[in-house]
């Protein structure tokens, strides 16, 4: 797998792998090969968003005091 594919392409090619082998039609022989496909780009997805969270945590520590880890929470959640 190409390590310049971006996140979304990625994902994109996840999303169309799992549709083939979800409609039951494929030979054992494709379908391995999709699967091993589909391994490599959850790869890739996962160094990606692996990649993204460290910039995240180096621009988060702007003053070099350090950052903590706490979960992610929206406007709305109490």
């Amino acid at each position: 797998m190409d390590n310049k594919i971006s996140f979304e392409k990625a994902l994109i090619g996840l999303e169309d792998i799992v549709k083939k082998l979800e409609s039951g039609n494929l030979p054992l022989d494709e379908s391995l090969e999709l699967y091993e496909e589909a391994i490599a780009l959850v790869k890739t997805c996962n160094e990606r968003l692996e990649k993204a969270e460290e910039r995240v945590r180096i621009l988060t520590d702007v003053n070099g005091q350090g950052i903590t880890d706490a979960p992610f929470a929206l406007d709305d959640e109490t």
